[in-house]
C-alpha cells in the first residue's frame, strides 16, 4: 500500500527533514524565534495576542465539542487577574466515544498525511504565540518572556522533536515489501507484505500547572501523530493554555479533512477526579503525566491497560568542590535558584558543600563563604521589585507558601525569603527564594522534595563524602539535573560516573548562559527514565515507539 501524503507534508517537509537531521546531529536547532521582539513577530503581534487572550475572559470558551451542556470554571490566577473562563464539560464515556470514532479514518491516513497535519498544527499555533504566551503566564505565574519562551517557542520546538522522532520509527521499515525463498526445484514461494502501522488507542495527557503546554506537548503531538485520539486534561488551574492548543488542533483538523473529535479538551468539575476515570478507562491506551510523584506512582501502578508515561518529582543536586570562577558560579547558580521561583522541576535543591570550605580563583572560602555568596547573587537578582518580578513571576499554588513556612522551622537561614509587591499586579503572590544551612545528618530534611523557591546548603565531610550523598539520594528518590563544580578532572570524570550510576543528567562547570534547569531541544534529553523521576525521556526513540505497533499482512503472488 502506497500512502498518498496530504498536501500540508509538502508544504512543511522542508521543516521535518530538518527536525530530522537535528535529532540525528544534536546541536542547537530551533524552529521557532524564542524572542518576542517586534522585529522578528511584527509590530501589532504582542498587541493582538494579548487582546485575544483577554477576549477569552469572563466567557464561554469558544470550543464545539461533543459535552453534556454543563461548562466548568477553575482558574485561579497567580497574578491576582480574574480570569473565569468557563469550559464545555463531557464525561469520561462521551469523550472516550467520541475519540474512538475518529481513530479509523486517522490511522488510515498514514504517517506521512498525519505528520504534515501535525506540522500544520504547530504552525497555527506558532502564528497564535502571543496569546498562547499571556495564557500560560496568567495560569502558571511565569513572567511574560519566560511564558512566551518556555510555554511558546520552546514547547513548540519539543513537540517538533516528538513529531521527528515518532515519524523516524514509523518510517524505518518500508511499508511494502516483496518476498521470495527458493523452494527446491519447484517455483520459488513468493509473497507480497504490507506493514500497517496501528495505533494503540486513546490517549490521554494529564497537563499540569507550572508548565502546561511545555509538558503536554511532547506527549499530545508523539501520540496524535502515531495515530491515536488525544483526551487533554489540563490541570484546573490551567486550562487556558491547552484549550487555546485545542482549539487550534481541531481547527487545522476539520480544515484538512478529519474528524476535530481526534483532538479533546476534558476540564474537570471541583472534585470530579476526571483524570482518573479516564485514566483507568479501558479504551485509554496511553496516558502522558507530569506532577507529582504520589500521583505519578498511582497511575503506573493501576492503568495498567495504558502505557504510562510520567515526570515525577526528583532531587535535583549540586556538587561544589572547587572552581576558577567563583563569581561566575555563584551568578548562575544564583540566576537558577530565581528563576521562576524555583517552581521547575529541573531546578537545583540540595547544593553539597565541603564544610571545610573550596578552593577558588579568588583563594579558599569556607563553607560559609559559598553559600553566602550563592544567597548574594540571588539577593541581586531580586533585590529590584520591578526587574525581580520579571525572573521570579508568581507563587503558583498554596502548596509553595505552605513549604516557605514549613521550612523556616529547619536549619539556619543563608537568605530568608521575601514577600515582594508586584509593581504591575497588586494582587500577585510573589516569593522570593531562601536558602537554608543543614549538615550532611539532616537527612530526612532533605532527602524529600520541597518544590519551590527553597534550597539547601548541605555541609558534607569532603566532595566523596558529597558524591556518596548524590548517589544515595538520587539513586533512592531520583532527579531530573545534577551539576558539579570543580577544577579537577578526576572529580569530574567521578560525579559523572556517578551520574551515569544513579541515570540523571550532569552538567558541569557551569558559570555562563547555560544553566542546569534549562534544556535545548533537539539537543538535551529532559530526564532519562533511567531513575525514579520519571520513567521516560523527552525526547527519544523509546518515547515514541510504543505507541504503536506494526501489524502486517500478507499474500500469495
Amino acid at each position: 500500500m502506497t500512502e498518498t501524503p496530504h498536501p500540508l507534508y509538502d508544504r512543511h517537509a522542508e521543516t521535518l527533514n530538518r527536525a530530522l537531521t537535528a535529532i540525528t546531529e544534536r546541536g542547537y536547532w530551533s524552529a521557532y524565534p524564542e524572542s518576542p521582539s517586534p522585529r522578528v513577530y511584527g509590530e501589532t503581534a504582542a498587541a493582538d495576542g494579548k487582546a485575544a487572550f483577554e477576549a477569552y475572559l469572563g466567557g464561554d470558551f469558544p470550543l464545539d465539542q461533543p459535552g453534556d451542556g454543563d461548562r466548568v470554571t477553575t482558574e485561579h490566577s497567580p497574578f491576582g487577574v480574574a480570569l473565569n473562563v468557563r469550559y464545555p464539560h463531557a464525561d469520561a464515556d462521551r469523550l472516550v466515544a467520541a475519540a474512538s470514532a475518529a481513530l479509523p479514518a486517522w490511522r488510515d491516513a498514514g504517517p506521512r498525511t498525519r505528520v504534515g497535519v501535525c506540522l500544520e498544527i504547530l504552525d497555527r499555533l506558532h502564528k497564535n504565540v502571543f496569546e498562547l504566551a499571556n495564557a500560560v503566564q496568567f495560569t502558571s505565574g511565569q513572567a511574560f518572556v519566560m511564558a512566551f519562551q518556555a510555554g511558546g517557542a520552546h514547547a513548540l520546538d519539543r513537540a517538533l522533536e516528538a513529531l521527528a522522532y515518532a515519524y523516524a520509527e514509523m518510517t524505518r521499515h518500508p511499508g511494502t515489501a516483496g518476498w521470495e525463498k527458493a523452494a527446491g526445484k519447484g517455483d520459488p514461494l513468493r509473497m507480497s507484505k504490507t506493514f500497517h502501522v496501528v495505533p494503540r488507542g486513546v490517549a490521554l495527557v494529564i497537563g499540569c500547572n507550572t508548565f502546561p503546554t511545555w509538558n503536554s506537548y511532547p506527549g499530545l503531538f508523539a501520540s496524535l501523530v502515531t495515530g491515536n485520539p488525544v483526551v487533554v486534561k489540563p490541570h484546573p488551574r490551567a486550562v487556558l493554555p491547552l484549550a487555546v492548543t485545542v482549539r487550534y488542533a481541531r481547527q487545522v483538523l476539520a480544515e484538512a479533512g478529519f474528524d476535530p473529535n481526534l483532538v479533546l479538551l476534558a476540564p474537570e468539575a471541583p472534585g470530579e477526579k476526571l483524570a482518573s476515570t479516564l485514566a483507568l478507562h479501558p479504551a485509554v491506551q496511553i496516558v502522558d503525566f507530569t506532577g507529582s510523584t504520589e500521583y505519578g506512582d498511582w497511575l503506573e501502578a493501576n492503568a495498567r491497560q495504558a502505557a504510562v508515561y510520567t515526570e515525577k518529582a526528583g532531587l535535583n543536586t549540586v556538587v561544589i568542590d572547587s572552581t576558577d570562577d567563583f563569581a561566575g558560579m555563584c551568578r548562575n547558580l544564583g540566576f537558577t535558584l530565581t528563576l521562576y521561583s524555583g517552581q521547575m522541576c529541573t531546578t537545583s535543591q540540595n547544593i553539597l558543600i565541603p564544610r571545610d570550605g573550596i578552593d577558588t580563583d579568588q583563594g579558599h572560602k569556607s563553607f560559609d563563604e559559598v553559600a553566602s555568596g550563592i544567597a548574594t547573587a540571588v539577593g541581586k537578582l531580586t533585590g529590584d521589585p520591578a526587574r525581580g518580578v520579571e525572573l521570579t513571576g508568581a507563587i503558583v499554588n498554596d502548596g509553595v507558601l505552605e513549604r516557605l513556612d514549613e521550612v523556616t522551622k529547619v536549619g539556619s537561614p543563608v537568605l530568608e525569603s521575601r514577600t515582594v509587591e508586584h509593581p504591575s499586579f497588586p494582587d500577585a503572590v510573589v516569593r522570593t527564594p531562601t536558602i537554608v544551612k543543614l549538615n550532611a545528618g539532616d537527612t530526612e530534611t532533605y532527602s524529600r522534595e520541597w518544590f519551590g523557591p527553597i534550597s539547601f546548603a548541605i555541609a558534607t565531610d569532603s566532595t566523596a563524602h558529597s558524591l556518596e550523598i548524590l548517589r544515595s539520594t538520587v539513586g533512592e528518590k531520583g532527579a531530573l539535573t545534577a551539576a558539579v563544580y570543580s577544577t579537577d578532572d578526576a572529580v569530574l570524570d567521578a560525579t559523572e560516573a556517578a551520574a551515569i550510576e544513579v541515570g540523571v543528567h550532569l552538567s558541569a562547570n557551569l558559570t555562563g548562559g547555560v544553566f542546569v534547569n534549562q534544556s535545548a531541544a533537539f539537543s538535551d534529553f529532559h530526564g532519562s527514565g533511567a531513575n525514579a523521576a520519571a520513567n521516560s525521556a523527552l525526547t527519544d526513540g523509546a518515547y515514541v515507539a510504543n505507541r504503536f505497533r506494526i501489524v502486517q499482512s500478507r499474500r500469495h503472488v
